[in-house]
């Protein structure tokens, strides 16, 4: 299905990104410790740890929120995203999503994601210039993607939360990016509405790289393949993720405290 959305298909075998040394200070406190890591084009990875593992701030870094004291981000081979500002990011073709709300709450769906097109400038352009067909007919395919079909008119402010979640990935969508960067999207989902995110990760990474940081285990056991463990910023471990929980340390680390085999 994203096919019809003009995504870029994945290369397989080739990295999309590779991270080398990174290291973040603030002040006296550092953040991140010498965090290395690779993701090759087509890969779902979860990035996962206890809180104040250091997940945010490497998709901060990632998208240029956050500038490293030491370190490369490089995308695509040759572009270190360390030089970069992250409005020139987005244009390279990375989309993050925040756990901060970005839909315009007094928008309906569909305008949210109409103001979303990669083509549009503006929101005055987005929402009063006329639409072609195609760019209706992939609003329609986005609707249906994330499940909003019946709440397309409806202002984004009266969606529920995991509603609000689905609409801003579309958005993300929306924009056409190579690699999509989540924070903690199932954050205050209930499990079905979390397994309704799930689903759709796995149906958007048909055809899209995608790095999400997350903390719920029970999701991560879910629908992670890969996994790479953070824990005090550091790299703990790497691996599928059934190998990662089964062994016992690795699984204390991902909950920072001992977690039961096959709970």
């Amino acid at each position: 299905m994203l096919g019809q959305f003009a995504m870029h298909s994945p290369a397989p075998g080739r990295d999309i990104l590779h991270l080398e040394g990174l290291e973040v200070r603030f002040g006296d406190i550092q953040v991140l410790h010498n965090v290395s890591l690779t993701l090759q084009y087509g890969e779902l990875r979860f990035l996962v740890g206890p809180p104040g593992a250091g997940k945010s701030t490497l998709l901060h870094v990632i998208s240029g929120k956050v500038k490293p004291s030491q370190g490369r981000a490089l995308f695509k081979d040759a572009i270190d995203l360390t030089k970069q500002q992250e409005a020139q990011i987005v244009q390279l073709g990375i989309g993050r999503k925040s756990q901060t709300p970005s839909a315009f709450s007094t928008l309906t769906v569909f305008e949210n994601l109409a103001l979303s097109l990669k083509q549009q400038r503006g929101l005055l352009s987005a929402l009063w210039t006329k639409m072609t067909s195609e760019q209706r007919d992939r609003l329609h395919r986005m609707l249906a993607l994330i499940g909003l079909q019946s709440k397309a008119k409806e202002r984004a402010g009266s969606l529920s939360h995991a509603e609000m979640q689905w609409l801003e990935i579309g958005m993300l969508l929306m924009q056409e990016p190579e690699l999509l960067l989540l924070d903690e999207p199932t954050a205050g989902m209930t499990e079905s509405e979390a397994d309704r995110t799930g689903e759709l990760l796995h149906a958007i990474n048909a055809e899209q790289t995608i790095l999400v940081a997350e903390r719920d285990i029970a999701f991560v056991r879910r629908f992670a393949g890969t996994v790479t463990v953070l824990r005090e910023g550091k790299l703990l471990r790497e691996g599928a993720v059934h190998e990662l929980l089964n062994d016992d340390k690795a699984a204390e680390m991902f909950l920072g405290r001992k977690a039961e085999r096959g709970a």
